[in-house]
């Protein structure tokens, strides 16, 4: 038997040990997902709401255990894991809405009978944890498809499985009376790979640009599987003018240092304008960034940021952080270890890019490129510079450019002096290029969970023949 295992970045313990699901296991567990399918697709909305509802109350029952399994499992602080339990939550409600608003049944009348809207299932989902979210994201995939008629095989990332295993448990709770509807499989790429190569019906993934680039070419010939990627993002923030410095400099960190820069929608680029207003800004986040709290999960005074997911990902970042110093950029704050702490924990790390050429790849880390220019047209030009279109951010007053900068800056998500991590459930979340393939999620999930049917329906066959008129032959 073949074992995965998790620690905690903060400290290397373990978390959990379980069974990696090999490629038989993983095609039995989609025959059962097949199976269960024409039943738990065929209940009422009704019912299939109450089962979800049972989920959201076993989530609230076990809330403060399973932030602790995030907080450890990812290294993130208890906070942060207490709100990402939060928002798994209220998905629940969201997602039940959504449903309705987006998926639901519509009649028109006509004058044969009746115009009928109907949204079906489209059969068994697949779907692919990341480990920065390993509760919200997926299940913000999950809990839309399983209300859509679907089943469900979910594959958490390898390195967050404590988490996919709970929220495995709460589902079963719920599901106790429909077997096999949701289950969850454990494993890194021989799992995965074998769960997209089976028998699915949809593949709900988030992650990497380049995990999605090679699902794109592995589904190309197989127009039959519904493909919804929310992937990674090289964001640009735009900083034109603020009244206040220190709140413009709040901004910044938050976009690009939270979840020590382990969001896909964090900022890497920060473009402001080469006057004295733009150093300022600089200086005025570099500061800021330095007094940061960088802690484990459980410490005391509670940290703002945690380590990295583990110290290959350190070690990856700081590849990067060094080939732009090499290029010629200048370091405003080194990207470093921290002495007396696993090789997780980083401190953030800043880059002056000014006229040095840099490699359009997202840095999924606490490192922040800044380009100064010289009017706001290099601006939007230097923002829309990229591959990817997720996230952008226009710090200003002056409406007149927050109006151009939406219309010229191509991303799914565009905020104006928020962090650009900023987001909500309600809305839709994805984007353009790389960062996805125009199936956005959180609201919009409702959309590619369930395929519409179009109906004519008549309670009888007559009228029909009058349409022949006297254009027959006798």
């Amino acid at each position: 038997m073949s074992t995965l295992q998790s620690f905690d970045p903060a400290d290397g313990s373990l978390v959990w040990e379980g069974e990696i699901a090999d490629a038989n296991a993983v095609a039995a567990a989609l025959l059962r997902a097949r199976r269960a399918f024409a039943a738990w697709g065929a209940l009422p909305i009704a019912a299939r709401v109450e089962v979800v509802e049972r989920y959201r109350a076993t989530l609230e029952e076990r809330k403060d255990a399973l932030a602790q399994t995030i907080a450890r499992e990812t290294g993130k602080p208890l906070w942060e894991a207490r709100g990402e339990v939060a928002s798994m939550i209220g998905k629940v409600g969201l997602s039940i809405k959504a449903q309705a608003e987006r998926a639901g049944e519509q009649r028109s009348d006509m004058p044969f009978g009746q115009a009928v809207l109907r949204h079906r299932p489209h059969g068994v989902m697949a779907v692919l944890g990341p480990f920065n979210f390993p509760g919200h994201l997926p299940n913000g995939h999950i809990v839309p498809a399983l209300l859509a008629g679907n089943t469900v095989v979910f594959k958490p990332s390898e390195m967050t499985p404590a988490t996919g295993a709970a929220m495995a448990d709460c589902w079963a709770e719920a599901l106790v009376d429909h077997p096999h509807v949701f289950q969850c499989i454990q494993g890194a790429r021989a799992t995965g790979e074998a769960l997209i190569g089976g028998h699915i019906d949809g593949l709900l993934f988030t992650g990497s640009a380049a995990a999605g680039a090679h699902f794109r070419r592995v589904f190309a010939d197989r127009p039959d599987v519904i493909l919804a990627l929310e992937l990674g993002g090289n964001n640009p923030l735009v900083a034109w003018d603020a009244a206040d410095v220190e709140e413009a400099a709040s901004v910044v960190v938050q976009s690009a240092f939270i979840t020590t820069g382990q969001r896909c929608s964090c900022a890497r680029r920060l473009i402001v304008p080469d006057t004295a207003f733009g150093e300022a800004l600089v200086q005025a986040v570099a500061a800021l960034a330095d007094r940061l709290v960088i802690g484990a999960w459980n410490e005391t005074p509670e940290p703002w940021i945690g380590p990295l997911i583990h110290e290959g990902a350190a070690a990856n970042a700081r590849a990067c952080f060094d080939d732009l110093a090499g290029r010629g950029a200048r370091v405003l704050r080194p990207f470093t270890g921290i002495e007396g702490r696993s090789a997780a924990f980083v401190t953030p790390g800043m880059l002056d890019v000014t006229g040095v050429f840099v490699p359009d790849e997202e840095i999924f880390a606490p490192v922040l490129q800044v380009s100064r220019v010289p009017d706001f047209a290099a601006a939007m030009e230097a923002a829309n510079n990229t591959r990817f279109g997720l996230s952008a951010g226009l710090i200003s007053g002056d409406d007149a450019l927050w109006e151009r900068f939406l219309v010229e800056c191509p991303a799914g998500v565009v905020n104006r002096n928020r962090p650009t991590t900023g987001a909500a459930g309600s809305m839709p979340f994805g984007g353009l290029g790389e960062s996805g393939n125009h199936r956005p999620s959180a609201y919009y999930a409702a959309d590619y969970c369930a395929y519409p049917v179009a109906s004519f329906e008549a309670p009888d066959a007559s009228g029909n023949a009058g349409a022949l008129g006297g254009r027959l032959k006798p």
